[in-house]
């Protein structure tokens, strides 16, 4: 797991989700975006950064990692995101 994932897990169908940091390591405020990446165990995965699902910023990853997880850990949370993004 990379140092800008800072919640990962996968889902009973194959996809991951993770929560990612994509601020620079120690700068403020820090931005994390929650995303579910469904080439994951392919040949194709990692290739690219799947489209964030949800964003948010706050002063320490604790913070966002605590507004984005409750998504992340929810498969009905998730499959919501993701139709109303256009991606199911």
């Amino acid at each position: 797991m990379s140092d800008d994932v800072l919640f990962q897990r996968a889902l009973p169908h194959g996809p991951v989700v993770r929560v990612r940091r994509t601020s620079s390591p120690g700068m403020q405020p820090v931005v994390a975006v929650l995303e579910v990446d469904r080439r994951a165990g392919t040949p194709r995965e990692g290739l690219g950064t799947p489209p964030p699902l949800a964003r948010h910023e706050g002063a320490t990853e604790a913070e966002v990692l605590a507004a984005l997880e409750p998504s992340a850990r929810d498969d009905r949370a998730l499959a919501q995101l993701m139709r109303e993004k256009g991606l199911r």
